[in-house]
């Protein structure tokens, strides 16, 4: 059975051109600044959309959510595997600093955080979602939900704002 190839129509080009900068700007963040493995990053983000439209109907095209969520794996899985390479080569290390694990206290925070964002507007919620759990610019974060940018700025603030008022002593100072 032979395995179907992907057009080469121009749309690659378009791909690259419309989304290369946002995903390296994306990517660039969640990995602190490490230009040549970021740029690894968005060329297989790239190629995978690429070799995925031969399994699509003609006309498909990747949006920017769908190539942030590639990328994102992509970087987590690289990460994964690092962390476990590291904790292997430090193993001995790893003793002297061992901390309990208390998972009451992770399910009661788990637990305060999702009924403190569930009282959040849709909006401010999927703002946040963008900006501190994928880790996304401003400016990428306002690509993915086709807004501008200084409404994501502003959501942002606001959604914070409402928790810090809601839950004044709970609400962590680096947000």
């Amino acid at each position: 059975m032979r395995t179907p190839t992907p057009s080469h129509d121009g749309s690659t080009r378009r791909l690259y051109e419309e989304h290369h900068g946002a995903l390296l700007r994306y990517v660039s963040g969640l990995i602190r600044g490490d230009r040549q493995r970021a740029e690894d990053f968005v060329q297989e983000t790239l190629v995978r959309a690429w070799l995925n439209t031969a399994n699509q109907p003609p006309g498909w095209s990747p949006s920017r959510a769908w190539l942030v969520r590639v990328a994102h794996n992509l970087v987590v899985d690289w990460s994964r595997r690092e962390r476990v390479h590291t904790e292997i080569q430090h193993d001995h290390a790893l003793d002297k600093h061992i901390e309990p694990v208390d998972p009451m206290s992770q399910a009661v925070q788990r637990r305060f955080m999702v009924h403190a964002l569930s009282r959040l507007s849709h909006p401010h919620r999927e703002v946040l979602f963008y900006v501190y759990v994928l880790g996304c610019t401003g400016s990428d974060a306002a690509d993915a939900l086709g807004i501008p940018p200084g409404t994501v700025k502003s959501r942002t603030h606001h959604a914070i704002r409402e928790l810090r008022r809601r839950h004044p002593a709970d609400t962590p100072a680096a947000a």
